[in-house]
């Protein structure tokens, strides 16, 4: 397995293009109107959150914003509840039961480290704690939820009056681990795990290869978690896009401009949005 379980969670996380390419934002006309559909980073550092200059121009032509979950209506005690009513062990049950002593052993020593307390995760299931380590490393490093995409456009559509969207609900976006086996939540907690002192080194390389919509090197990531870890990978983006694409040319054909924002991985490759776009007869144009 290479180093992108963690990026696949933070990205996602652009079809067949240069490394010369100018942003992740691409321009689809519709019958009356234009869709840009950009790549998100969902989380950024503080120090290097400002947007690139395509998706600012994208986002001031737009009417609305459509985002994987509409989150200027997301209620954080209902995320907070679906989580706890979906994440947790059976009762009775506890991590150490299903983790065994060696990989609880290795998880434990992973959460010391980010300065967890075990007893906290003792209850929740294996993608959870996945989820959790890997959030702890992101903000350990300085990837803010407050500055990513996102919530930066969220902020500006509040203040702007900007109609907002979503894609999918909460359920159906988290719903993809739940349905995990055990065995491959498991899978996806040693992988996290293990990769957790890999992840600075690939932070500005992923980072400005999102800046500049390198294709190349953001596909590269997703085929190597594809040929890793298929069933992570159609529970996480390739099903998701397929449930999207619907929605995106319904968009098309409507009157207003908008911009959709997803994940930077969910653009790319093969089954990726501009992919099955293309396939429908939609020409995506990427902007500079």
């Amino acid at each position: 397995m290479g180093r992108t379980t963690q990026w696949l969670l933070a990205l996602g996380l652009l079809g067949s293009l240069s490394a010369q390419a100018a942003s992740p934002v691409w321009a689809i006309r519709g019958t009356h109107n234009t869709l840009y559909l950009a790549g998100s980073v969902h989380l950024l550092p503080s120090q290097d959150s400002a947007l690139p200059a395509a998706l600012e121009r994208a986002y001031g032509a737009s009417a609305k914003l459509v985002m994987e979950l509409d989150l200027a209506n997301l209620d954080p005690l209902q995320a907070a509840g679906w989580m706890l009513g979906h994440g947790a062990l059976p009762a009775g049950t506890t991590l150490r039961d299903v983790l065994g002593a060696p990989r609880y052993a290795r998880v434990s020593a992973a959460a010391s480290g980010l300065g967890l307390e075990m007893q906290l995760l003792d209850n929740q299931a294996p993608w959870v704690v996945a989820i959790e380590l890997a959030d702890l490393e992101y903000l350990h490093l300085g990837l803010d939820p407050q500055h990513g995409v996102e919530e930066q456009l969220v902020q500006r559509a509040r203040t702007d009056r900007k109609t907002t969207a979503g894609l999918e609900t909460l359920e159906e976006e988290l719903g993809g681990f739940e349905a995990l086996s055990r065995e491959d939540q498991l899978r996806l907690l040693d992988q996290t795990v293990s990769e957790l002192k890999d992840t600075p080194a690939q932070l500005q390389e992923v980072l400005g290869a999102w800046r500049r919509g390198d294709a190349d090197a953001l596909a590269a990531l997703l085929s190597s978690e594809y040929r890793s870890f298929p069933t992570l990978y159609r529970a996480l983006v390739g099903a998701r896009n397929q449930r999207w694409l619907p929605q995106l040319e319904a968009l098309l054909q409507g009157e207003g401009d908008c911009l959709v924002v997803v994940g930077a991985l969910h653009l790319v490759g093969k089954g990726g949005l501009l992919e099955l776009l293309r396939k429908d007869g939609f020409t995506p144009t990427q902007m500079n």
